[in-house]
C-alpha cells in the first residue's frame, strides 16, 4: 500500500506512545450537573493530544462516533505546532513554535505532524463499529486520505463525503473556478462489522393503487436490460403480450429478466403493457416488497445548508458573532444522525463552537435517546465559548426562534480541565502527587487495558476494579510521607485476600513487607508503585 512520507514522521510515528497520562481536574464550578463525572457529557480544556491519551482509560474501544473538523491549514488561521517530541531535530525545526502561515514552506509537514499521533490515538478511542468523520477542504484532502489510508487501514475507507459550503459563488477567485465544496473523510474502525451509515428514508409517496391490485399500492419499474447481448443473451428476445399477440421486440440492451422469469412475471400480472407497439412493457413493484425502509445514504451531504448557517447559529445563541466559520449545526447533525443510535457517544477533539455537543443534544431531543458527546478544546475561549454554548442551549434561549432552543434542549455536562501528567519523577520526589482516583485509572488501564469504572471504587478498601483476571486493589496516598511508611505486609495481604473471595489480586502498593512465596499461595501480584505498572500488562 501507498504511505505518505514527510519532514519529521519518523520522530512523531510512535509519539503517541510516549505522551504521558494527565491527570483530568473536575471543575464543579464550570459544569452543569450535580455531581461531576467522566461518565457525563464532557467539555475538557486542554491540548487535544494529552487530553485523548488521558481519556483512554475511560473510553478506549467506547466511541462510536467521531467528528473532528481540525484546521485546514490555510495560512491564515495561526496555529502553531507545539508537541513535545522528545527529538532533537525536531525540536530545532519547530523552536519557534510560531503560527503556521501560507510562507512556511514545510507547513504541510508540520501539519502532517500535528495529525498524526492524534490520528492514532482517536483510532484506539473508535469503537469496532464506530466510524470517523474528519471535515477537510483542497488544501490537505489529498494528504489527508493518505495519511488516514495509513493509520486506519485503506480497506477501512469508506467515502469521500462532498458538502457544498457555499451558497453563491465566489467572483474574487484569480483563477476564475469559485471553490463551493469541502469534503468529509469516512473511515470505520472496521469496515466488516455492520452497515456503518443508516442511508436515507425511502420515499413512499409515489406509490399508488390505480387498480385496486389487492396485493396493494405498486409503482411501475423499468424493464429494459443492461448488458448486450454478447454479454447476456438469454435476456435479449422479443416480448410479446400473450393476450393480445402485440410484439413489443427486443431493446438494444435487452430485458431485465430471462424468458422464465419474465413467463412468471406474465403468469402473475405484474407486466405493464402499453397500447402501442412501440412503447415499453413495465413491471409492477409492490410497496410490500421493499426489503429495506432505507435508501444509500449519499456522498453529496447537507443539502441547503451553508457555512453562513453556522454564522447564523452562533448569532442566535450569543447575540453576536463570536467565531468565524463555525460548522452548522444542521450539518453536523445529518452526519451523526447517520452513524449514532440512541446510546452513542461522540467525541470531537477539535471542537471550537461546541457544534458537535449542540448537534448530539439536538438529536436526543428529537429521538428520545441518550446520546454523550466528549468535547477537547485546548483555546482559553474553551469556557468563555465552547462550554458557554452547551450551558446555553441545555437550559434554553428566550430569543430563539427554535421551540426547542427557546425551551431548552435539556441534559448536563462535566467540565475538566487538563492537569499535570502521572509521571515516575513527580511521584517519587512527592512534587506532583496525583490523586487517589487519577493514579487508580492510570494503573488499572495500563495493567489490565481495560475501562475503568470509577463508580466501582472504595478507596476505604483500595479496591479499585475488577478486570477479566484479577480484582485489583491500590494502597495509596496524595502524601509522601505516606508512601515511605506504607507497604503490603503479610497481615494486610492475608485481609485482603480474605475480603475478596477467591479471586486473583492484583496489588499496587509502594513497597512489600512479605515473601513472593507467600502472596503466590494467597493468589496475589504485586506491582510496586510506579516501577512495575507495565509488568502484569505485558
Amino acid at each position: 500500500m501507498p504511505s505518505i512520507q514527510f519532514k519529521g514522521k519518523t520522530f512523531v510515528q510512535n509519539h503517541h506512545l510516549a505522551v504521558p497520562y494527565h491527570q483530568l481536574i473536575p471543575k464543579k464550578d464550570k459544569s452543569l450537573t450535580e455531581s461531576v463525572s467522566l461518565h457525563d457529557n464532557l467539555v475538557i480544556q486542554g491540548d487535544n493530544l494529552l487530553a485523548l491519551k488521558a481519556l483512554l482509560p475511560t473510553y478506549a474501544g467506547k466511541i462510536k462516533c467521531i467528528y473532528i473538523d481540525p484546521p485546514y491549514n490555510t495560512g491564515n488561521e495561526g496555529w502553531a505546532y507545539n508537541d513535545n517530541v522528545n527529538s532533537p531535530l525536531i525540536k530545532e525545526w519547530l523552536k519557534d513554535k510560531t503560527p503556521v502561515d501560507k510562507e512556511d514552506l514545510t507547513r504541510h509537514d508540520k501539519w502532517l505532524c500535528m495529525m498524526l499521533p492524534r490520528l492514532k490515538l482517536l483510532r484506539e478511542l473508535l469503537a469496532d463499529d464506530g466510524v470517523i468523520l474528519v471535515s477537510i477542504d483542497d488544501i490537505e484532502q489529498a494528504r489527508l486520505k493518505l495519511l488516514m489510508d495509513e493509520v486506519f487501514q485503506e480497506h477501512n475507507f469508506i467515502s469521500t463525503l462532498v458538502w457544498k459550503s457555499r451558497q453563491n459563488k465566489d467572483n474574487r477567485s484569480l483563477t476564475g473556478v469559485s471553490n463551493d465544496h469541502e469534503y468529509v473523510l469516512a473511515y470505520a474502525r472496521d469496515i466488516y462489522v455492520s452497515k456503518l451509515f443508516i442511508g436515507d428514508e425511502r420515499k413512499v409517496e409515489q406509490y399508488s393503487n390505480p387498480d385496486n391490485d389487492p396485493r396493494g399500492d405498486w409503482v411501475s419499474g423499468n424493464m429494459v436490460g443492461i448488458l448486450p447481448e454478447s454479454q447476456r443473451p438469454n435476456c435479449h428476445y422479443e416480448l410479446v403480450n400473450p393476450d393480445t399477440g402485440v410484439n413489443y421486440g427486443k431493446p438494444k440492451l435487452g430485458w431485465r429478466y430471462d424468458k422464465n422469469t419474465m413467463s412468471r412475471l406474465i403468469n402473475e400480472e405484474r407486466i405493464l403493457w402499453p397500447k402501442e407497439p412501440t412503447g415499453r412493457p413495465r413491471r409492477k413493484v409492490f410497496l410490500s416488497e421493499m426489503k429495506d425502509s432505507t435508501t444509500g445514504f449519499s456522498s453529496v451531504v447537507g443539502k441547503d445548508i451553508y457555512t453562513r448557517h453556522g454564522s447564523a447559529d452562533i448569532d442566535e445563541i450569543f447575540g453576536e458573532r463570536k467565531f468565524d466559520f463555525p460548522k452548522p449545526v444542521a450539518f453536523v447533525k445529518s452526519l451523526l444522525q447517520q452513524v449514532t443510535n440512541e446510546d452513542s457517544i461522540v467525541l470531537d477533539s477539535f471542537s471550537g463552537t461546541g457544534t458537535t455537543a449542540q448537534a448530539v443534544l439536538e438529536l436526543n431531543k428529537d429521538d428520545g435517546g441518550n446520546r454523550k458527546f466528549v468535547l477537547v478544546e485546548m483555546e482559553d475561549y474553551t469556557d468563555e465559548i465552547t462550554a458557554e454554548r452547551v450551558r446555553r442551549v441545555i437550559k434554553g434561549i428566550p430569543k430563539s426562534k427554535n421551540e426547542n432552543l427557546k425551551q431548552g434542549l435539556g441534559g448536563t455536562f462535566s467540565y475538566f480541565k487538563l492537569g499535570d501528567p502521572i509521571e515516575t519523577e513527580g511521584i517519587l520526589d512527592g512534587s506532583k502527587l496525583p490523586s487517589y482516583l487519577e493514579l487508580a485509572r492510570y494503573v488499572y488501564y495500563t495493567a489490565t487495558g481495560e475501562e475503568f469504572n470509577e463508580s466501582k471504587l472504595n478507596e476505604g478498601t483500595g479496591f479499585i476494579g475488577s478486570s477479566k483476571h484479577h480484582d485489583v486493589y491500590m494502597i495509596y496516598k496524595p502524601d509522601i510521607e505516606y508512601l515511605k511508611q506504607t507497604a503490603l505486609t503479610l497481615n494486610k495481604a492475608r485481609e485482603l485476600r480474605k475480603k475478596a473471595g477467591s479471586r486473583p489480586l492484583l496489588v499496587f502498593a509502594p513497597t512489600k513487607y512479605v515473601e513472593s512465596g507467600e502472596l503466590d499461595e494467597l493468589k496475589i501480584d504485586f506491582c510496586q508503585l510506579p516501577f512495575e505498572i507495565y509488568k502484569v500488562g505485558k
